[in-house]
């Protein structure tokens, strides 16, 4: 199971949302490459980046702090998310040393495109999935849609994308505990392995996760339950090397 510190960023800031709301945010840092080196020293193999203004705005708007954190780190796969709405983005972010990019919107409004990246930059490409009540959400949450998850999720079975991240958008910053059996649902029903976000509160819901990975559950991103503390993120790294 591998778990993936978040990183949003927002205005050149380490910030979390509560359930995707730009007005509901809280600073945690004002420096992201700091944040990312408190992470990757208490074990992180890999980091979860989101441009939270990109998100919105539909183009990249922190790529210097994202560019920052894949240079402190160069040997450290970094995944980013957030106004990824064309091919250029990507081979800027892949240039700058980021190892997957994660598109969202652009992959509910036109899933051939995604497609299209998947034939461009093999190996580097996950979708997105964020859904409340099992609806994908897009345009930074403000919107939900009237596709579902699992079958915007079946769409790209034979695309070659990497991995699916799903977030139930009503836990997520909530604190209320993951939604393992929507998790479950959506990894049952695709080849892809999905990453669990949304409402991880403490290691037991890490543990929960863990019991279902056989389901096809790859990692878990961690957002406010280390920031906050209620997730020690080194005691976390060694429950699950222990498995």
């Amino acid at each position: 199971m591998l778990l993936l510190p978040a990183i949003d960023l927002k205005d050149g800031q380490c910030v979390r949302l509560r359930q995707g709301r730009m007005e509901d945010t809280t600073v945690f840092s004002d420096s992201p490459v700091d944040t990312a080196t408190r992470w990757v020293e208490a074990g992180a193999k890999r980091l979860h980046l989101v441009d939270l203004n990109g998100a919105f705005d539909g183009k990249p708007a922190n790529s210097d702090s994202v560019q920052a954190i894949a240079k402190k780190f160069p040997d450290l796969p970094i995944q980013i998310g957030g106004g990824i709405r064309d091919a250029e983005t990507v081979q800027a972010y892949l240039d700058a040393g980021v190892t997957y990019c994660i598109i969202g919107t652009k992959a509910v409004e036109d899933p051939e495109f995604v497609m299209e990246l998947c034939k461009q930059f093999p190996g580097h490409i996950i979708v997105g999935i964020d859904a409340k009540n099992g609806m994908v959400a897009t345009d930074g949450w403000a919107e939900v849609s009237t596709v579902s998850a699992i079958d915007l999720a079946q769409k790209f079975e034979q695309a070659g994308v990497v991995e699916i991240v799903y977030t139930d958008i009503s836990r997520d910053g909530m604190m209320t505990g993951v939604n393992v059996e929507a998790t479950v649902e959506l990894a049952k029903s695709i080849s892809i392995p999905v990453i669990a976000s949304g409402g991880v509160t403490n290691l037991d819901d890490i543990i929960e996760l863990c019991k279902v990975e056989d389901a096809g559950i790859s990692g878990t991103i961690l957002g406010r339950s280390i920031y906050e503390g209620t997730i020690d993120l080194a005691e976390a790294h060694k429950y699950v090397e222990s498995l």
